[in-house]
């Protein structure tokens, strides 16, 4: 018989093959946004957040092994719902900007800012599905002091990538996304 812990380590290991996949379509377009006259920025914190980012499923699976968390049920099952959304979003985000698309700050000048898919409701839609991810991928199996880690270290690592994106990514963006809000869907505003 195949237990809830089997199940929710299972579904660690696939995603870090979804890690995986990520960096290396990070890799390929890098290698395209540099070909094109691509710059990059922010690598001072890019190590952090990878660190950050290969810890995450390892603690959650520490926390539930050593400390006994159960499946938690019904919030179980909302939060595996809520991770997958998130792995759809951060999927789709991939897909709206092609070639653009990196776990890097790497901008090609001139480029003009992508506006569609998931970008048409907010700034930063991945980094929402970072946000529900840190948060929900521990809930699933009751690791409550991972998403509490985690979803803190996220957010701190945001205060210094997004700005530093935003920045990155200069005046056409800044426009583009005026009055879009950064993480949260809903329109535009004041």
């Amino acid at each position: 018989m195949v237990t809830s812990v089997a199940l929710y380590l299972a579904f660690l290991g696939v995603l870090y093959v979804e890690r995986g996949a990520e960096l290396l379509v990070s890799r390929r377009n890098a290698r395209l946004a540099f070909a094109a006259g691509g710059v990059e920025t922010g690598r001072r914190h890019f190590a952090v957040m990878v660190a950050v980012h290969a810890l995450f499923p390892l603690a959650c699976a520490v926390e539930v092994l050593a400390l006994h968390r159960g499946f938690p049920g019904v919030l179980g099952v909302i939060a595996l719902i809520i991770a997958l959304a998130a792995q759809a979003l951060r999927w789709w985000v991939a897909a709206t900007l092609g070639w653009r698309w990196n776990t890097r700050i790497i901008v090609v000048p001139g480029a003009e800012p992508v506006t569609a898919g998931p970008y048409r409701f907010l700034r930063h839609p991945n980094y929402l599905a970072v946000m529900l991810e840190a948060l929900c991928v521990p809930l699933i199996h009751g690791a409550w002091l991972s998403a509490i880690v985690f979803l803190c270290a996220n957010a701190a690592l945001l205060t210094v990538r997004i700005p530093a994106e935003e920045h990155a990514l200069g005046e056409g963006y800044s426009r583009a996304f005026a009055g879009v809000r950064r993480l949260t869907p809903g329109g535009r505003h004041a």
